[in-house]
């Protein structure tokens, strides 16, 4: 099921900046972009910290 759902959800970044009208939308295509990755790499880390908090407990 994911492998038909996959392709719908990439966004070819070098397009839409390609094709921006203005550099207000290249900047905001820019930080959609980098934003899931940066919210993925801190709730990687706030799991880790409350794993690493849980195990001094014990």
């Amino acid at each position: 099921m994911m492998y038909l759902i996959l392709p719908l959800l990439q966004v070819n970044v070098a397009e839409k900046l390609k094709v921006a009208p203005d550099n207000s939308y290249q900047i905001g295509v820019v930080i959609g972009s980098f934003l899931p990755f940066v919210l993925l790499v801190g709730v990687a880390y706030w799991m880790y910290y409350r794993a690493k908090k849980a195990d001094r407990k014990e």
